[in-house]
């Protein structure tokens, strides 16, 4: 049975012309394509290795995917021996009840950057709820402010030139913010430190994860995601399932192989977190709850995954790293920046909006805006196949299955 998808094309085409004609998002999207080329060729000169080594996590993903049911009963044992609580949320609908089942109503909280956060429409479900949440990344607290949306999974406010940027900053703290970005950090800086200390929750994502021992390894620069983590009582983890894999020191080399193809050497902080803080400091007995989080909560999503993993034309998708480099190397996004995505954006984002963000009325559109050049593939440290996934979406949207 086929779809009709006149009315999503109409709506996504005039978004994508819209887009392409913004003076803004041209500006923005010329200077980090320029950084963002400049800085990745300088670090994967300074560190060699990191291509074999990418060639290395990308069979480490291939065999975790295959063996994802076995490690998600692994992880979540893993948390739950260290004192934490682990759930599996089946899909979109339970992972938000699970989350609203443990925060409450009433409650502060403070979010790191999340891009399953961003699936599950997190932050606007729990404030539906009667929850004060604030977006802690500073890419996220601009598009807060601005009622927008993410347009780049690293760099979410991608798309925002710092004249923008201070525009709402001025308009939000009430006084003038020049378009400076220093002070533009500083005037964030200054506001969010508050929050992070009278928070009740806390919540984050993660890169990747360890079956072996449960630890979530998270990436990240500001040092928002460890003040986040924290500061407050109660920390919970919300990471999808393809984020597994079996050890920890399998679970480091994929943390490099991101963060180096991500544009970082090296990033400011990597956080290494396996549950609730803890202290073995008064006759060697350990006792949780010290100057960290009391409870210490993950929350494993499927919403889609698992029946990604069991296609194996799109199983690939899974082994995606969230670095983004595919994007500054599209040259649809470079003109049109997310608004060629729904939730995940360009190619890639394709598949997974297929999956788990939309399905195929959101995909196929998206799936006709992709050139299937290959630029993505060539920049991908997965090698990902994206143009050969596509075709098969565009097969479906006219054939269906």
């Amino acid at each position: 049975m086929t779809i009709d998808l006149r009315k999503d094309f109409v709506d996504y085409a005039k978004s994508l012309d819209k887009a392409s004609e913004d003076p803004n998002i041209k500006k923005a999207l010329t200077r980090a394509v320029s950084s963002y080329r400049s800085t990745v060729a300088e670090t994967l000169e300074r560190f060699p290795h990191t291509a074999e080594l990418a060639e290395e996590v990308r069979e480490l993903k291939s065999q975790s995917i295959a063996n994802l049911d076995k490690l998600l009963e692994q992880a979540m044992a893993s948390v739950e021996r260290n004192k934490g609580k682990a759930f599996y949320a089946k899909d979109h609908e339970s992972a938000l009840e699970i989350a609203l089942g443990i925060i409450g109503t009433n409650k502060t909280v403070v979010k790191g950057k999340s891009m399953l956060g961003e699936e599950l429409l997190l932050r606007e479900y729990l404030e539906e709820h009667g929850n004060e949440v604030w977006e802690t990344d500073l890419g996220e607290f601009i598009l807060q402010l601005r009622k927008d949306r993410p347009m780049h999974i690293v760099s979410p406010s991608i798309h925002v030139p710092r004249e923008q940027v201070a525009e709402v900053f001025s308009k939000f703290f009430g006084k003038e913010v020049p378009p400076d970005i220093a002070e533009e950090v500083k005037v964030v800086r200054e506001f969010m430190r508050e929050k992070y200390f009278t928070a009740e929750i806390g919540i984050s994502g993660a890169n990747v994860v360890a079956a072996d021992t449960g630890a979530m390894v998270i990436i990240e620069n500001e040092g928002n995601v460890r003040l986040s983590t924290g500061a407050p009582p109660v920390h919970i983890v919300i990471v999808g399932i393809e984020k597994i894999v079996p050890t920890f020191q399998e679970a480091m080399k994929v943390a490099e192989v991101t963060w180096r193809y991500a544009q970082y050497g090296i990033p400011g902080y990597v956080n290494i977190i396996s549950g609730p803080s803890k202290t073995g400091d008064i006759e060697k007995v350990t006792t949780y709850g010290a100057h960290g989080p009391k409870e210490f909560y993950v929350i494993f999503v499927d919403n889609g995954r698992s029946e990604m993993a069991k296609q194996e034309t799109f199983s690939e998708a899974l082994h995606c790293l969230r670095c983004g480099g595919c994007m500054y190397e599209c040259p649809v996004f470079q003109v049109t920046a997310g608004h060629f995505g729904h939730i995940y954006m360009g190619g890639i984002g394709t598949i997974w909006t297929a999956f788990v963000a939309g399905g195929m009325e959101k995909a196929a559109p998206m799936a006709y805006s992709c050139l299937r050049c290959g630029r993505c593939v060539e920049r991908c440290p997965m090698s990902i196949n994206v143009p050969a996934m596509v075709g098969e979406l565009r097969k479906r949207s006219i054939y269906g299955e």
